[in-house]
């Protein structure tokens, strides 16, 4: 009996110690964010607070909606996602290229880029009425991201290779940095911690590291295959970059930290949006169906899925027809990725669960789509980059 008392006693130590132990590691396992960045609440998922309908209060009363920016019509289309057909349409400024979520979750601002001319701006659109509201003149806004801290927008002024840093409600010009070097500079994607982001640099076959917090280009990295990277999305657990590349035809990984590349993975024709599945388990791609800037219709577009745990392509949507996916994102259920058609004037629509897709016709070249609302707590901008 003494002998079986102490074994339990024993056994149960060990098994104190093993809990503790976990817990250590645990506690250890944490990422200490820049001033003002929200934490991290899982290590090995940075999505998983913008997981299945996993809404902040901050979007309470937002229409459900698809707001598509066509390129060339100069106008923005608002589908009903419950019934896959446009309710709307307003014009906005030249050349409307993303519709992005601010930081705060409570306005959605389509970047006019104007392209070849000067006249930039970003319309603002109220989320509870589908409303726009009177633009804002900026210098040739491609993109827009936001500071981890939710302070300033990062206006990713392409034509220019230079990152405008403006107040993230009133868009007052702040700061400039140049990136004389990243010619073509259009997608980024922030590490775990808010320190650096990696931008892509289209037309030089590069990426540029940008040091955030002391506001400054650390380094340029030449990609392999010397082709067109577009989008850019880190994996859950900020270890590694995926970068999108229209001419590899496929999806580069990058080490973040050390900024090199580690590998390569063929998907489709046209590699060009990155898009985390609503459990982190998965990424979108969509692969336009062209290696030209301007396609024709109907090419060879598709989208494949990787396994972020495998690395590894596991199942490829064609377009029956043909067709160019090119942006946007996932539903806040995860059934649904929504993707512009860039070349062929029409959204997509694909069932997660089955890969079919339904195809509702818009405005002329629609670009990078957002679909609202988003699960998450604030937004680090593109078309929904949701933490």
């Amino acid at each position: 009996m003494k002998f079986e008392y102490f074994g339990r006693l024993a056994s149960h130590a060990g098994a104190v110690l093993v809990g503790l132990c976990v817990t250590t590691a645990a506690m250890a396992q944490t990422v200490t964010t820049v001033p003002g960045m929200p934490p991290v609440t899982n290590v090995h998922n940075m999505y998983s607070n913008a997981g299945f309908n996993d809404f902040s209060p901050a979007v309470a009363g937002a229409l459900p909606r698809i707001y598509v920016p066509n390129l060339r019509s100069n106008d923005v289309y608002v589908i009903d996602p419950a019934t896959f057909k446009v309710v709307g349409k307003f014009p906005v400024g030249h050349s409307p290229q993303h519709v992005v979520p601010s930081w705060d979750l409570q306005t959605l601002w389509v970047t006019n880029n104007a392209e070849h001319r000067s006249d930039g701006s970003l319309t603002p659109i109220d989320p509870k009425t589908s409303k726009p509201g009177d633009a804002i003149p900026v210098t040739g806004p491609y993109n827009m991201y936001f500071t981890p801290d939710g302070k300033e927008a990062v206006v990713v002024v392409e034509s220019k290779a230079r990152l405008d840093f403006r107040d993230a409600h009133t868009m007052a010009l702040k700061s400039i940095l140049e990136a004389p070097n990243c010619k073509g500079i259009n997608h980024a994607d922030f590490s775990i911690d808010g320190k650096y982001a990696i931008f892509t640099c289209e037309f030089d076959g590069t990426l540029a590291k940008i040091d955030f917090v002391n506001r400054k280009v650390v380094g340029y990295l030449q990609l392999s295959k010397r082709g067109m990277p577009q989008d850019i999305r880190v994996s859950p657990d900020g270890k590694v970059f995926y970068v999108a590349d229209m001419m590899a035809d496929g999806v580069y990984l990058i080490d973040g930290d050390s900024f090199k590349q580690i590998g390569f993975i063929k998907t489709g024709v046209g590699t060009h949006g990155l898009y985390p599945s609503r459990d982190g388990t998965k990424l979108y791609v969509a692969n336009r169906g062209s290696n030209k800037v301007h396609g024709p219709r109907n090419g060879p577009g598709s989208v494949s899925v990787i396994d972020f745990a495998t690395r590894k392509v596991v199942a490829n949507w064609p377009i029956p027809g043909g067709g160019s996916p090119d942006m946007g994102n996932v539903t806040a259920d995860g059934k649904w990725l929504w993707l512009s058609g860039r070349f062929d004037d029409v959204v997509y629509a694909f069932d997660t669960a089955t890969g079919k897709v339904k195809i509702i016709k818009v405005g002329m070249e629609p670009h990078g789509l957002a679909v609202w609302p988003q699960p998450g707590r604030y937004s680090l901008g593109h078309t929904g980059i949701m933490r």
